[in-house]
């Protein structure tokens, strides 16, 4: 089943490497979509996929790479498009 999520993170997430990790993570999925920094220092990620691949990318935007201390993930379901792309670093 194709469903879609918006991610917000927040904790230490930049300057960590957590959107080579997310990009890096989606692609692995075969997601598309995006991620990209707050000006709140918050990343953002936006994901569309199988809503089992989605799962697994949420469940590790909760530990993140190495240097990053993950304090909350907050989750919103979006519509899906059926867009097929690349999943990129905005």
């Amino acid at each position: 089943m194709l469903v879609a999520r918006r991610f917000l993170v927040s904790g230490r997430v930049q300057g960590v490497g957590f959107r080579f990790f997310v990009e890096d993570a989606a692609r692995y999925e075969g997601l598309t979509g995006w991620v990209r920094n707050l000006p709140d220092g918050r990343v953002e990620a936006f994901v569309e996929g199988d809503a089992e691949a989605v799962d697994r990318l949420e469940g590790k935007l909760h530990r993140g790479p190495g240097g990053a201390r993950v304090h909350g993930v907050e989750v919103h379901e979006e519509p899906p498009s059926g867009a097929r792309g690349e999943f990129r670093i905005r």
